[in-house]
């Protein structure tokens, strides 16, 4: 898929299949991740994948709105490490290019995958770091529930030329 292609066709996904996802597919999602940039290089990231069902049904229980996880037999949460990036102070900002570069590779490689919200709502953060038993200089940032699609979601127009600014406002 092209890349310019594959910005503009992806589309939260909540509805999927209990088709597993392939240990090879995961490692290559991952991989995209890595990819992305980060201040400084500095590569704060850690990712924690989650395909197994009993501790999978028990995620919807900390974020609101995760009901889709009940359905998905994968889940990676992005994490961000105060070690990695001691300042902290664009580690939110460097997991979210990798959590980007990871929908997008999702979607290249035929999955669906819908971005649910972490950071910076304290309670889903305690919540999941208790679950996923997160050491405390890991800060979970955002989970990601990934499969493959039992929709189809049409992507809108979203390009706005009024929202385009040349040199000033």
């Amino acid at each position: 898929m092209e890349t310019l292609q594959a910005i503009r066709t992806r589309r939260s996904i909540r509805k999927f299949t209990s088709r597993p996802v392939p240990q090879e597919l995961i490692t290559k999602i991952v991989e995209a991740a890595m990819y992305a940039p980060s201040a400084r290089d500095t590569q704060p990231w850690h990712f924690i994948i989650v395909n197994r069902r009993e501790i999978l049904d028990e995620i919807p229980k900390v974020p609101p709105y995760a009901e889709m996880v009940y359905q998905a037999p994968l889940c990676i949460l992005v994490c961000g490490d105060n070690q990695l990036e001691r300042k902290g102070k664009y580690l939110t900002i460097n997991c979210a290019a990798a959590t980007q570069n990871l929908l997008l590779a999702a979607h290249d490689l035929g999955l669906g995958a819908v971005w649910l919200g972490v950071y910076p709502r304290r309670e889903r953060m305690e919540g999941l770091s208790k679950l996923l038993q997160l050491p405390e200089n890991i800060l979970p940032i955002s989970l990601i529930a990934l499969g493959y699609p039992d929709e189809k979601v049409s992507p809108p127009e979203r390009f706005k030329q009024e929202r385009l600014h040349f040199n000033k406002w």
